[in-house]
C-alpha cells in the first residue's frame, strides 16, 4: 500500500474541485517538484483515474495539458462502526461523499455474526443508494486498536471478544472487493487532512462513548509501531482516582472523561440517561448536573491533551465525536490548553470541531481505501 493516501486523495481533490487543473498547477499548491508530480499523474493516468482534456494557457512556454477526474472509474464504501450504530457512506475517487446512511448495529456479539449483519447492512445501503459507476472497495473504522497490516483487531478495551480477530478477512469473505481496516481515531484524523492544506500536523480526538486520538505529522497519518499512537483514553489522571477501567488498570482518562463515564457518573447523581446522544441531549437543555459532568469532561481532556500540546506542537487540534457537539466541551478542552500550554505552542493553534463533522471517519475510510485501489490499479498496469 502507498505511503501516503492523503496525499494522493490531495491531488485528486485539488483536479476534482479545479483548484489545480494541470502538473504545473498542482506542483505549486501542493509545494511539490514538477518532476514528482508528473511521475503521479501519469501513474493516476494510465491507471485510468485521471484523465487529459485539451490544453490550458500558455505562461510562456509549451501549453499545459489540462486534467480532469474520470467520474466513471467507480466509487467506494466506507464505514464507521460505533459501540451500537454504523455509519455508511459512498465516496468517488476524489474523496466526495456521494451518500450516507445510519444504521443500528451492536458490536458487544460474537465477531463473525457482527461481521455478517454489516455485510447485510451494507449491501442494503449500496442497493438503495444506487450510485453511479462499479464499486471499487470498502474501508472500515473500528473502536479500538487495529493492526493494520494484519487486519486484525488487537487489544479492545471495549470489544469483548475481539481480541486478535482477524476482521478484514471476515470481511473479504462477505465482499469480493479491496478491504482497508483501520482504527476510528486514526481514520478521522486521515480524512480531516485530507481537504486540509499540505503538510500540516493534526491532531484529531475522537469523544464519544470511549476517547480516541489521531495524530497526522506533517501531512502524514502516524500509527507508531503497534498501531496504537494517540491512546490517550488511558492515560492516568489524578481525577480518575483508583476508579478501574476496561483496559484493566485503574484512574484512566477514560474513566472520567468519556461518554460511557458520563453516563454512569450522572446515574449516580439520579439522572435518568442512558447513552452518551442522552447525556448531551439533557446537557443541551440546561440540566445542572449534566452541564457541569460535560464541562468538566473537557477539562480533563484538555489537560492531557496539554502534554501532547506541548510535545508535538501540532498546527491543528481538532474535536470530533458525541461530545465534541457541545460548546461547554469545546470551550473547556480550548480553554485548559491555552492555560496549560507554552504560548509559543498556542499562539497559532487552531482548535476547533472537525469539519467534516460526524462524517469526518468515513472521509478517512474512503481515503485508505482508494489508496488500496488505486495502487492495485497501478501495479496491474504496470
Amino acid at each position: 500500500m502507498a505511503q501516503d493516501p492523503a496525499g494522493l486523495l490531495r491531488l485528486l481533490w485539488l483536479v476534482a474541485h479545479e483548484h489545480a487543473v494541470s502538473r504545473m498547477d498542482l506542483a505549486r499548491v501542493l509545494g511539490l517538484p514538477q518532476s514528482t508530480v508528473s511521475v503521479r499523474t501519469q501513474a493516476l493516468i494510465s491507471a485510468g483515474v485521471l484523465v487529459e482534456s485539451g490544453e490550458g494557457s500558455s505562461a510562456g512556454g509549451r501549453r499545459p495539458k489540462l486534467l480532469s477526474v474520470n467520474a466513471g472509474f467507480g466509487h467506494v464504501w466506507a464505514a464507521d462502526v460505533g459501540s451500537r450504530h454504523v455509519r455508511i457512506g459512498a465516496l468517488d475517487i476524489a474523496g466526495n461523499l456521494l451518500h450516507v446512511a445510519e444504521r443500528p448495529l451492536d458490536i458487544n456479539r460474537e465477531p463473525m455474526q457482527v461481521v455478517a449483519a454489516f455485510a447485510d447492512t451494507v449491501r442494503e445501503v449500496a442497493a438503495e443508494a444506487r450510485c453511479p459507476g462499479r464499486q471499487l472497495g470498502i474501508g472500515v473504522a473500528f473502536p479500538g486498536p487495529v493492526d493494520v497490516g494484519a487486519g486484525t483487531i488487537t487489544l479492545p478495551s471495549r470489544m469483548p471478544g475481539w481480541r486478535g480477530f482477524a476482521v478484514r478477512d471476515a470481511l473479504c469473505e462477505h465482499f469480493d472487493l479491496p478491504v482497508a481496516v483501520d482504527n476510528d481515531a486514526n481514520l478521522q484524523a486521515l480524512g480531516e487532512s485530507v481537504a486540509g492544506a499540505p503538510g500540516r500536523t493534526l491532531l484529531v480526538v475522537k469523544a464519544g462513548t470511549g476517547i480516541g486520538s489521531g495524530l497526522v505529522v506533517t501531512g502524514r497519518l502516524y500509527r507508531g509501531r503497534a498501531g496504537v499512537a494517540g491512546d490517550i483514553s488511558h492515560v492516568r489522571v489524578p481525577a480518575a482516582g483508583d476508579r478501574p477501567c476496561t483496559c484493566g488498570n485503574r484512574g484512566c482518562l477514560e474513566t472520567v472523561a468519556s461518554g460511557a463515564a458520563l453516563v454512569a457518573q450522572l446515574r449516580e447523581q439520579g439522572v435518568d440517561v442512558n447513552s452518551t446522544a442522552q447525556v448531551m441531549a439533557t446537557a443541551e437543555d440546561g440540566h445542572p448536573d449534566a452541564t457541569t459532568a460535560v464541562r468538566r469532561a473537557g477539562l480533563q481532556l484538555g489537560e492531557v491533551l496539554a502534554t501532547v500540546v506541548n510535545f508535538g506542537n501540532p498546527d491543528e487540534v481538532l474535536l470530533g465525536g458525541a461530545l465534541s457537539g457541545s460548546e461547554a466541551f469545546v470551550a473547556a478542552v480550548r480553554g485548559a490548553l491555552y492555560e496549560r500550554c507554552l504560548p509559543l505552542a498556542t499562539r497559532e493553534l487552531r482548535i476547533d470541531r472537525v469539519r467534516f463533522g460526524p462524517d469526518a471517519g468515513l472521509y478517512g475510510a474512503g481515503a485508505l481505501v482508494l489508496d488500496e485501489v488505486f495502487d492495485e490499479a497501478i501495479r496491474s498496469r504496470r
